[in-house]
């Protein structure tokens, strides 16, 4: 490796660390030392310092201690007499340069409270297109897609393109391959946030072009995001800095492309990221380091050309990632699926209210269909002027030797996923309520109603090989095809709640596996029924049935749950033995219909997570898309990161939306009747359910039996309540004996 290189990281660390000294000396003088400081809704600290170290920063005098480690990092200058070796004093510099980096932005944060947005996209008409860091309700949403591999890792861009239309090129490229793009740090007062920005591109974490700050110290942000996933769905602790380390270069696929002349402080940040395993690729003439030790494979990598960046760095990270082009005239791919086609951008739309849009999924038999067929039946989207509507029925046939009924909903579900994927074109709900919203910039391109079919039966035959032999698609756009199709659509969806809705779990001999998320949480094992659907609330048992079917080698294996070893909590001896296998021996039991004795093991990915109310004799649920206090005295976050990583914790179980309403819900300590708060918006969206749940229970309008935070945020506000209203919790058996 180059000396120079060396010699610019370390001059770089001592630089950032003397001038974020200078900043802290300041604000002490500015501010009383007993200032809160932090990055807002997120309990992690500042999270490098405090994944690394296990230092915890909470006030402007804690900022000390962690800058007085970081002075203490920095080596010796190098010398015109020194050779060899250069990598381990360089990986101490940079390390320095990001602690003194991250709490440069707390201090920022502290000056300036509304810098950042703290949002999932920026508010652009306003000016203010900083997000800033991740909080933790973000950190949560968008870490189900590192789990389940459809964000297979992240590019850290800093500085600028040339021009708009090649930052436009490099990011669309990473956003083709799924990946995020975290993007910090200007070249010349420009960057690439504000050139997407120019050349017409939607930035924020929905689109996954995510604008973390303008200047060099915000790609901590970055960094921060990783380490936070290591801790809250890998169950990595606090200081163990080594464990760490080696989780984000094994799970957490990223680099850094450094665009623009790289000065010291671009180079410490460069070090710095090396010990993560996080490679630099430069567009300049820079020293490389090109040996192979801390990173997969090189280190730093020069004079890499624009357009062939994005190869280059998923190459030199070592990170596969399986592309297969589909034949239409826009970009494809999940990092297309938050994009929004708002007004301004609006070329036509069906459904949302205004017009029926129905989707339909049918199994059809070898001889009935023709594969590839995708026929458009009435006008396509050329026939109509901007701004105009039209219905729209998407009727799919799937014929195979391995296809069943059952897997009818399962492939339908996916119409909006794949819809969605394509830039330019937005889709919303599902059955006989769906909404597609086509932009100008697609039509522009050519996009057509058949392309939907294309895409329906290139990724049905891609993705479902297993049961998939033949698809065929059409599409109605006149009003009475529409129609009739929707009859014949609202009959199936009757049949299949109605068949969903009366399984349990003693109907069947055997349950499902998900182990997809022990990539973050190793020991963590889904196990789910009839009865209790998957965490995430993404799988419920046939989905896992399909996917097993799909792929017998994955995450989805079945388990004979054997002899019934507790009926009331829910223990099955062959649960048992499967999960003590899948967790290598972390864990040897746990109980499905109970919070209170031995629960299921929780990862990060949880929809809810349910706690115990001990004063009101009953439980609280929350959602992880409320933020706010709940009367367990935790949030959403401090309860997964409690809990989140495979642990099995009495008194606290994650579950999903659905699994509230379902019979066995926590069964064994009493049920449904137990839930005496949850936050408004959940309450709201179930309240349907709870109420005919309820009923079944013997307690009308059971929903406005339960409190949430307009009534109180503690037991003691809660209480009085749920006396007035007589809930039924208050006269159960005690929860805890």
């Amino acid at each position: 490796m180059s000396r120079l290189v060396a010699f610019a990281a370390i001059q770089g660390g001592y630089k950032v660390v003397s001038e974020v000294e200078g900043e802290l000396e300041k604000a002490l003088q500015t501010y009383d030392a007993s200032t809160k400081v932090g990055f807002g809704n997120t309990a992690y600290y500042l999270p490098v310092i405090y994944s690394l170290t296990g230092m915890k920063v909470e006030t402007l005098e804690d900022l000390k201690k962690p800058l007085d480690f970081a002075r203490g990092l920095l080596p010796p200058h190098v010398k015109g007499s020194n050779h060899l070796p250069y990598l381990g004093p360089l990986l101490d510099a940079g390390m320095a340069g990001i602690f003194a980096y991250e709490i440069k932005e707390a201090i920022r944060i502290l000056n300036e409270p509304d810098f950042y947005t703290y949002t999932e996209d920026p508010d652009t008409d306003a000016g203010k297109i900083w997000v800033g860091p991740a909080d933790d309700t973000i950190l949560r949403k968008r870490g189900v897609e590192f789990v389940d591999g459809s964000a297979p890792g992240f590019a850290a861009i800093v500085g600028a393109a040339p021009d708009a239309e090649t930052a436009k090129m490099i990011v669309e490229d990473y956003q083709k391959k799924s990946l995020y793009i975290f993007c910090a740090a200007n070249h010349n007062r420009k960057t690439v946030i504000e050139q997407c920005i120019e050349a017409g591109m939607q930035v924020g974490w929905n689109t996954r072009i995510v604008p973390f700050g303008p200047d060099i110290s915000s790609a901590v942000f970055a960094l921060g995001f990783a380490n936070r996933a290591a801790m809250a769905f890998g169950g990595v602790e606090p200081g163990d800095y080594r464990r760490m380390l080696m989780y984000n270069k094994n799970r957490i696929f990223a680099f850094v492309n450094a665009l623009g002349d790289v000065g010291t402080e671009w180079a410490v940040a460069a070090a710095g990221a090396v010990n993560w395993g996080f490679p630099t690729l430069a567009d300049t003439d820079i020293p490389e380091i090109l040996p192979t030790g801390i990173c997969t494979y090189e280190h730093v990598v020069a004079n890499v050309p624009h357009d062939e960046i994005c190869q280059k760095s998923v190459e030199v990270r070592g990170l596969k990632i399986n592309i297969t082009e589909i034949d239409i005239p826009c970009a494809f791919g999940p990092a297309f699926e938050g994009e929004r086609v708002r007004g301004a951008d609006l070329f036509c739309q069906m459904g949302g209210g205004k017009t029926q849009c129905t989707e339909l999924v049918k199994m059809a038999e070898m001889n009935e269909i023709e594969d590839g067929k995708v026929e458009v039946v009435g006008p396509d989207i050329g026939d109509i002027k901007e701004g105009e509507t039209m219905p729209l029925g998407i009727y799919v046939q799937i014929a195979g030797r391995e296809f069943q009924t059952d897997f009818e909903p399962i492939m339908e579900r996916q119409i909006h996923h794949l819809i969605n994927y394509i830039q330019g074109v937005m889709h919303i709900g599902q059955r006989d309520i769906a909404w597609v919203r086509v932009g100008k910039g697609a039509t522009d391109k050519g996009f057509t109603l058949k392309d939907i079919g294309v895409v329906l039966h290139a990724k049905f035959h891609q993705d479902f090989q297993k049961i998939v032999d033949k698809v065929q698609v059409t599409l109605f756009s006149k009003p009475e095809d529409v129609d009739k199709l929707t009859e014949r659509a609202r009959a199936e969806y009757k049949t299949r709640d109605e068949r969903v809705d009366t399984m349990t779990d003693e109907d069947v001999e055997t349950f499902y596996s998900c182990t997809l998320c022990q990539s973050f949480a190793p020991s963590h094992v889904c196990t789910v029924s009839p009865e209790r659907t998957g965490l995430c609330g993404a799988y419920n048992w046939m989905d896992c049935k399909a996917s097993f079917e799909i792929n017998p080698t994955g995450p989805n294996q079945p388990i004979q749950k054997g002899k019934v070893l507790d009926p009331v909590l829910g223990r099955f001896e062959g649960v048992d033995e499967f999960i003590k296998g899948a967790s290598k021996g972390a864990i040897e039991t746990y109980n499905f219909y109970s919070m209170v004795n031995a629960p299921m093991t929780t990862c990060g990915c949880c929809e809810c997570i349910a706690a115990m109310l001990p004063s009101c004799n009953g439980i609280m649920t929350v959602g992880r898309d409320y933020a706010g206090e709940t009367p367990c005295g935790m949030k959403f976050t401090t309860l997964a990161g409690v809990m989140g990583g495979g642990a099995s914790s009495p008194g606290f179980v994650g579950h999903s939306k659905f699994n509230i309403t379902q019979k066995k819900f926590i069964a064994g300590d009493g049920g449904l009747l137990r839930l005496v708060w949850m936050p408004k918006v959940l309450k709201d969206e179930i309240a349907e359910r709870l109420n005919a749940r309820g009923k079944e229970l013997g307690v009308e309008n059971f929903a406005d039996m339960i409190a949430d935070e307009t009534v109180g945020i503690t037991e003691d506000e809660i209480l009085p309540f749920l006396q007035e209203k007589g809930h039924p919790a208050l006269e159960m058996e005690p929860l805890i004996a």
